[in-house]
């Protein structure tokens, strides 16, 4: 029967006001699926058969050609018999004009249950135990077109006469091109009337991030200047902050300064406060382009901003650069999670190392007085707490969670898939406790359940189905579910949420929702740390992550690279290794951080980066050949004197290692020999030569364990003094020389002496020379 015909019905209207409405009646709408792990796919429309006509059909509509967005639900919350107005926005998203608009609402069973709220979600009908009158829209909504809508009812005429939690369906009808009537669009959203007295309570904790991938490279420098537009209005830190600074706020009842309503923890990298100072001091580069840097006042006005946020509600300190402690650990690099832990003495990870510090044991519990608290407490004025420790993805590894043990962590934040039975924290049958422990092999580990549902709507309200009012009032009603449920009114509840990292905040609807937890009877607001002493539940244990996810294996693999150079600096690093390399442990760490997981390229990018930039200190420790490329020595003990740059910014110990071809120099042990920084030192090698002239000799600097430092220097030495062996053979030969001359004078002067014989006339010795014949003359030089 015609909805149209059918006079005095509910939904009456006459048929002749609207000659092109034919049948119409209910229908079956496609819900879209809500799970507990995935709570934005929620706001799912259903339908239902009208009660004064459950027989009547309306056509069915596979898909929804118009989007509605609630852009008001007023109030909040009911009371008995006070008027209820929703308004939206329809935004036809089809191909095909839609006429005849009107919307009505249909008023579901009331719940019981966060259990029932999500499975209204995922339900594809929705029992409709009231509806009010379609009311007239728009008659046309062309192809890409928007129109606003308001529809005014009161509680009394959706029978909501006692406190509860109501799902209602805005159920939009209109007629494509084709005449016929059907279901256009849908938006199920909640009316919450709560209770005078609530059976039981429930504690509130917020976990806010502020949190940002790193806009600088390995050296320190800034790629890009994208940290300006993200802290400048509109941008996404900026809206994060701003929804803590729209709270409302209240005067204690002892009187003083008015404070907000709400404590919000907040979630701070080090790294990111550490880069916004960076700006704020200013001028900076980017790409290599001096004072190109625009952000300047922008830092200056966040830091400002921070600051003001930071005196008012608790902060945390995350690890610098939020690093990806499971993909570290699992990669064999612990070391890197530790460097970068603020609660831990051997947390030394930061920009600035002469940033000056305090020692752990002045900090009060709970805080440190390690690098990442350090730029906190510098920057912000306040001191962090340093021991607990949030972990990537909601789950942890056993070994991770040991290395966070041994680095000062005493409480974990996970989601419900970290823990075999995590779900039991959420309250979706029973009382909410988001505190429990885990067995580990030092022991039970406190643990805080963050509730999945909650963080994803307060961390990304404006991708919710019906928009941000509608996440707002979606978190009103689970919160409200806590309190209406029968428990220990003793014992209490507690709830924390914890949205995604990189939170896409709606200031005006995040900040509602915080403020719920003051406005709602039967909600109080809590800290994190007041969890820590509130009910607990049996949550089960450990899980670890089913997807490896994480960072990719082949940047790992640079990262792993470039952690081995620093490894074998530290080796050399004379004092302090952790100190001196803090600059250098904070770039490996922003390398690492788990904002890349999302971005498998930049990650590479970063590593690759990373360990050219550590590869590079190497080559900053050199040996400066000769100009001429020679050297020459004196005599065969003369010492070879090289001189050595280093170019870092610390001491260090190197070894020389210097070879020859042959046996022609010999070279003594120098032993460790201590560089100044950025200073060059002469370096006295003491040698022997064993023979003279012209050879090849490679000099080498290393570290103590080997490792090279430089490239290796080919050097030619002249050697013009006699060796051993050539002075022995050089005097030998003298000496024969000596008895050779001196045999053949014994020679001559015997001859002398014994005189020339004249034998007649032959002219031989003893006689007289023949008439005419030459005379021989006495030698004039040596006979040898």
């Amino acid at each position: 029967m015609s909805r149209r015909s059918a006079a005095g019905g509910a939904g009456g209207r006459s048929a002749a006001s609207s000659p092109r409405r034919t049948a119409r009646g209910t229908t079956v709408g496609v819900a879209l699926a809500g799970t507990l792990t995935a709570p934005l796919v929620v706001l799912a429309p259903s339908a239902a058969a009208a009660p004064e006509d459950p027989a009547a059909a309306e056509g069915v509509a596979d898909d929804r050609s118009v989007s509605i967005e609630l852009t008001r639900l007023e109030p909040r919350t009911l009371a008995p018999g006070v008027p209820v107005t929703i308004a939206g926005e329809l935004t036809n998203t089809g191909t095909e004009t839609i006429e005849d608009l009107d919307v009505r609402l249909q008023r579901g069973q009331p719940l019981g249950t966060r259990a029932e709220l999500q499975a209204v979600d995922g339900a594809r009908d929705l029992t409709a135990v009231a509806v009010t009158p379609f009311q007239d829209v728009a008659a046309e909504l062309r192809p890409g077109a928007s129109a606003s809508f308001t529809l005014t009812t009161t509680s009394d005429a959706l029978a909501i006469d006692r406190e509860g939690v109501y799902p209602v369906l805005l159920n939009l009808n209109g007629a494509g091109s084709d005449g016929d009537r059907s279901r256009v669009g849908e938006l199920t959203t909640y009316l919450v009337q709560p209770s005078v007295l609530p059976p039981t309570s429930a504690g509130v904790a917020w976990l806010w991030p502020l949190v940002e991938r790193t806009h600088r490279d390995a050296s320190g420098a800034f790629v890009d200047d994208g940290l300006t537009g993200e802290v400048s209005t509109g941008g996404r830190l900026d809206r994060a902050l701003a929804a803590v600074e729209q709270l409302p706020e209240t005067v204690p009842p002892g009187g003083g300064e008015p404070t907000p309503v709400v404590p919000v923890t907040l979630a701070v990298d080090p790294a990111l406060v550490e880069e916004l100072q960076v700006m704020a001091d200013g001028p900076y580069a980017v790409a290599g382009d001096e004072g190109a840097g625009a952000g300047t006042d922008e830092a200056a006005a966040f830091l400002g901003r921070l600051r003001a946020v930071a005196a008012d509600h608790p902060v945390v300190a995350l690890p610098y650069g939020d690093v990806d402690a499971d993909a570290l650990t699992a990669a064999g690099l612990s070391a890197v999670v530790t460097r970068s832990l603020p609660g831990s003495p051997e947390g030394t990870a930061q920009d600035d190392p002469d940033a000056p510090t305090a020692p752990p044991t002045a900090a009060p519990t709970g805080t440190g007085g390690t690098a990442g608290a350090d730029v906190l407490r510098e920057v912000l004025g306040v001191d962090a707490r340093t021991d607990l420790a949030w972990a990537v993805g909601g789950s942890l590894r056993p070994e991770t969670l040991a290395v966070l043990q041994d680095g000062g962590v005493q409480e974990v934040v996970l989601a419900p898939g970290g823990l075999t039975d995590g779900a039991a924290a959420l309250g979706l049958d029973g009382p909410a406790a988001a505190r429990t422990t885990v067995p580990t092999e030092d022991g039970a580990v406190d643990v805080l359940v963050a509730d999945p549902a909650l963080g994803q709507l307060a961390g990304n309200a404006a991708q919710v189905p019906g928009g941000r009012r509608a996440a707002e009032q979606r978190t009103v009603a689970e919160l409200a579910l806590l309190t209406l449920r029968p428990g220990d009114a003793a014992a209490g509840q507690s709830v924390l949420v914890a949205p995604p990292r990189e939170v896409d905040a709606d200031p005006a609807a995040v900040s509602a929702m915080m403020a719920a937890a003051a406005q709602l009877p039967g909600l109080r607001p809590a800290t994190v740390a007041q969890l820590g002493d509130g009910p607990a539940t049996d949550a089960g244990e450990l899980v670890a992550p089913a997807d490896p996810g994480g960072l990719e294996p082949a940047g790992l693999t640079d990262v792993t690279a470039a952690v081995a150079v620093r490894d074998q600096l530290a080796g050399a690093v004379l004092g302090d290794a952790d100190a001196v390399l803090a600059p250098w442990d904070a770039a490996i760490a922003r390398a690492t951080s788990a904002a890349w997981r999302d971005d498998p390229a930049a990650f590479a990018a970063a590593a690759a980066d990373l360990r050219t930039t550590m590869r590079r200190l190497l080559g900053r420790v050199t040996l400066l050949a000769p100009a001429a490329g020679t050297y020459s020595l004196a005599s065969s003990d003369s010492p070879l004197v090289l001189t050595v740059r280093n170019d870092l910014p610390f001491a260090l110990r190197v070894q020389l290692r210097v070879q020859t071809r042959g046996n022609a120099l010999s070279v003594g042990d120098l032993g460790d020999e201590v560089l100044g920084p950025e200073q060059r030192t002469t370096l006295t090698v003491p040698t022997e030569v064993r023979q003279s002239g012209r050879f090849g000799v490679a000099a080498t600097l290393t570290t103590p364990d080997g490792t090279p430092l430089g490239d290796p220097v080919e050097l030619q030495v002249q050697s013009t003094a006699y060796g051993s062996i050539s002075v022995i053979i050089t005097i030998g030969a003298a000496a024969l020389l000596g008895l050779l001359f001196l045999r053949r004078l014994v020679r001559y002067l015997l001859r002398r002496r014994r005189g020339t014989p004249t034998d007649g006339d032959g002219g031989l010795p003893g006689g007289p020379a023949p008439e005419g014949a030459a005379v021989p003359l006495p030698p004039t030089r040596s006979p040898v």
